[in-house]
């Protein structure tokens, strides 16, 4: 006859091993550890990377990219060129009052971010635009017109 064996079922709580761990690493996850810890690694909030979603069109003179930045303000977002590499840095501002609450789900996204893009050779550096409007940088940047094959005339 088969012996039958009881087996114990031991659950774990894994909330509980963060309160006891909390008094020591507290200040790396209250409010102002959490924004030093974004700072270190470029995360937002939700921990992941901050990256607004973009668009790069042509048409037949210019090379468009357009960038979706809801909830940024014009004067928290740069754009630079150099050496071929457009760059659009900025930062999403919590803009929340301080008040004592809990948080149960977080999504939006808080923090610095940084976008690089190197241009196509045709790409003319003396032609670059930005405008921002409803949270969407639009740069425009104007293509060099195309040197055209030149035919050699052939001497015997």
């Amino acid at each position: 006859m088969a012996e039958s064996r009881e087996r114990s079922v031991t659950r774990r709580d894994p909330f509980a091993d963060l309160a006891e761990w909390r008094p020591l690493f507290g200040p790396l996850f209250g409010r102002e550890g959490r924004s030093l810890l974004e700072d270190i690694w470029g995360r937002s909030a939700a921990g992941r990377p901050l990256a607004p979603s973009v668009d790069v069109s042509e048409d037949d003179g210019n090379y468009v990219v357009t960038a979706e930045l809801p909830g940024t303000k014009r004067e928290d977002v740069t754009v630079e060129l150099e050496d071929d590499v457009l760059t659009i840095r900025g930062e999403k501002r919590n803009e929340r009052e301080e008040k004592k609450e809990t948080r149960r789900f977080v999504e939006r996204s808080y923090g610095t971010f940084s976008r690089s893009f190197t241009l196509p050779s045709n790409a003319d550096a003396e032609r670059v635009s930005a405008s921002f409007k409803d949270g969407v940088l639009t740069v425009t940047i104007g293509k060099r017109p195309e040197a055209k094959p030149r035919v050699v005339d052939i001497k015997s």
